[in-house]
């Protein structure tokens, strides 16, 4: 598997096939037992003409300097990218059904649960409430007060929290597990809408079962077969219903 930068790279296949688990170990929450995962810079090889090159895996320059990833999964060991600790530090992993996982009290503790606490850390709080309240911006949540409770929002607004969350971080490579599971039509146009937007600033790798309305987002899909297969996938598909079966 190759995904270039600023792409939407898709992944379908039957329950079971390893779809989370591939979604896992990329994000670095789980390590691989064979293969070579690489997550490079956008911008990290101009000399590869841009994009991600099958087989040598170099990322090219992406051409507008936004700081999106390339990814590669390849079967034999190739030249190492990111390593397990930097892929959990800047790859972002959406969780199907992210709200059951929700922690704080209020939207002000979820989104600030993982920032140092220790007073010699006050600049970087600074810094990441400015990216804060962008992540807000970004998915149309800047007007909800920061004292409301998670589980008080609307099912589409708490998807889109779960994305805010990992934007503040702001990663080159967002996962994106089963994003629009559950939600009904409206919430699902607004999460499209704003994945839209977000390949504008990042890769981005989703697993869905919902085609219709992520099929016109891909640029590039993988089939995944039981035991961990992927196969690419021609994208557009002549038959989008026959490949939901």
């Amino acid at each position: 598997m190759a995904l270039p930068p600023n792409n939407l790279g898709l992944v379908i296949g039957r329950s079971g096939s390893g779809k989370t688990t591939l979604l896992q170990v990329l994000s670095g929450l789980t390590e691989q037992t064979e293969g070579s995962i690489r997550i490079l810079r956008g911008g990290g090889d101009s000399g590869s003409g841009g994009g991600l090159e099958d087989g040598s895996g170099r990322a090219g320059s992406n051409g507008n300097g936004n700081g999106a990833y390339a990814a590669a999964v390849t079967a034999p060991a190739a030249a190492p990218g990111l390593t397990v600790e930097e892929r959990m530090q800047q790859v972002g992993l959406v969780f199907q059904f992210p709200e059951r996982h929700f922690l704080g009290e209020d939207l002000m503790q979820e989104l600030t649960f993982t920032w140092p606490r220790l007073p010699q850390y006050w600049g970087e709080r600074q810094i990441l409430s400015g990216k804060m309240q962008q992540a807000l911006t970004a998915v149309g949540l800047e007007d909800i007060p920061l004292n409301v409770r998670p589980w008080a929002l609307s099912g589409g607004q708490q998807r889109r929290l779960a994305l805010a969350i990992q934007l503040v971080r702001q990663p080159g490579l967002l996962l994106l597990d089963e994003p629009l599971a559950g939600l009904d039509w409206c919430a699902r146009q607004e999460v499209v809408a704003i994945l839209k937007r977000l390949k504008e600033q990042c890769t981005l790798l989703v697993v869905s079962h919902d085609l219709g309305e992520i099929a016109p987002l891909v640029d590039v899909a993988w089939r995944m077969r039981i035991g961990g297969t992927c196969e690419p996938v021609v994208w557009p598909p002549a038959d989008l219903a026959g490949l939901e079966q």
